[in-house]
């Protein structure tokens, strides 16, 4: 007779935590590149109208 075992799906089944891999790395908040995409996007606008 078969036992009635239940089994549940692993949710980080292939998945790979990726910060716990690079340690020496740069790292960049997302706020700076927010920053620096509108600063970019200022001085494209602003050079394009002199």
């Amino acid at each position: 007779m078969a036992k009635n075992k239940n089994v549940m799906p692993q949710s980080t089944a292939g998945l790979i935590r990726y910060f716990d891999e690079s340690k020496e790395s740069i790292k960049i908040k997302p706020e700076h590149v927010l920053i620096a995409a509108g600063a970019f996007i200022a001085i494209e606008i602003a050079l394009r109208f002199i």
